[in-house]
């Protein structure tokens, strides 16, 4: 009797295991409805074209990618490209592809690079202005913060002042003025910031020379006006705290710088201030004009 019911048991739970093993695998969604569990086959895929040596099944797949905006792949299989078809009929385009995956993946540097060779590689093709132009817009994007070093900045405008004496008829010349006076703009600030500071730290004698080369390399600064009152200004505190032979000269300098700032700014708001510096300027000066007995 109990070997009975051990098979009974024994058939029971083979019968279970069968079962279990030959049910179909389900995914049920919210409304507890059942549906096929989808795989996604598209790495395999992707690894399998990668392998491959069929490269216009590559060069066709590339450009599907970048199309869909699967930037990463696109550049993946152009890099390939770039090189095995180099010298061909297919080269232009392959390299275009190129330099537009790494733009789009945030990769300036490499893009404005490819950007400059393609250009250089294919200076008739139709695709060389807008390259040479996205050339310097990647220096452009990589400029950095006015406080930072702006040699990015000083490239950027370089390459656009390249592009619009290359291409004077372009479409993209009001564009280019636009970031030319972005960027301008951006080291002018940083001039600024930094012969300022000399002010604030009571350099003067730094101050005359820093205000000097600002205002010559950005003669249409919005801080002209300030910048010349701080010269007569800086003139005269430096000429307060100079050895006694150094004064007179340095006294006489704040005056001239007076002269001049009447002459170009007579309504500036600065002129009052101006002309108490002036004042006292002269007065100190009277001292050395005054005949010896």
């Amino acid at each position: 009797m109990r070997n009975k019911q051990f098979y009974i048991t024994l058939l029971v739970f083979i019968g279970i295991s069968l079962f279990s093993c030959n049910t179909k695998e389900r995914v049920y969604d919210s409304t507890g409805n059942a549906k096929k569990k989808r795989v996604d086959f598209t790495v395999g895929k992707f690894n399998k074209l990668v392998k491959s040596s069929d490269m216009d099944a590559k060069y066709a797949a590339a450009i599907k990618y970048f199309e869909k905006e699967e930037y990463t792949r696109a550049l993946t299989l152009f890099e390939e490209l770039m090189g095995v078809f180099r010298g061909t009929s297919k080269a232009e385009e392959v390299h275009y592809y190129y330099a537009y995956s790494n733009y789009n993946l945030d990769d300036y540097i490499v893009a404005g690079y490819q950007f400059r060779n393609f250009v250089r590689n294919f200076p008739s093709s139709k695709h060389a202005e807008e390259c040479a132009y996205m050339n310097a817009y990647c220096f452009y994007l990589n400029s950095p913060d006015y406080s930072l070093d702006q040699i990015d900045t000083k490239l950027a405008i370089k390459e656009f002042q390249r592009f619009t004496n290359q291409y004077p008829e372009s479409t993209r010349i009001q564009e280019c003025n636009d970031i030319l006076d972005k960027l301008r703009g951006k080291l002018e600030r940083k001039s600024y910031e930094n012969t300022m500071l000399y002010y604030n730290m009571s350099d003067y004698k730094a101050c005359v020379v820093s205000f000097g080369i600002h205002l010559k390399e950005f003669p249409d600064s919005k801080h002209v006006e300030e910048l010349n009152y701080l010269i007569i200004r800086s003139y005269y505190l430096l000429a307060l705290n100079s050895i006694e032979s150094k004064k007179q000269e340095r006294f006489k300098s704040a005056v001239d710088g007076y002269i001049k700032f009447l002459d170009n700014f007579p309504k500036s708001q600065y002129l009052e201030q101006a002309e108490m510096v002036y004042s006292s300027a002269l007065k100190n000066l009277e001292k050395y004009n005054k005949p010896t007995l």
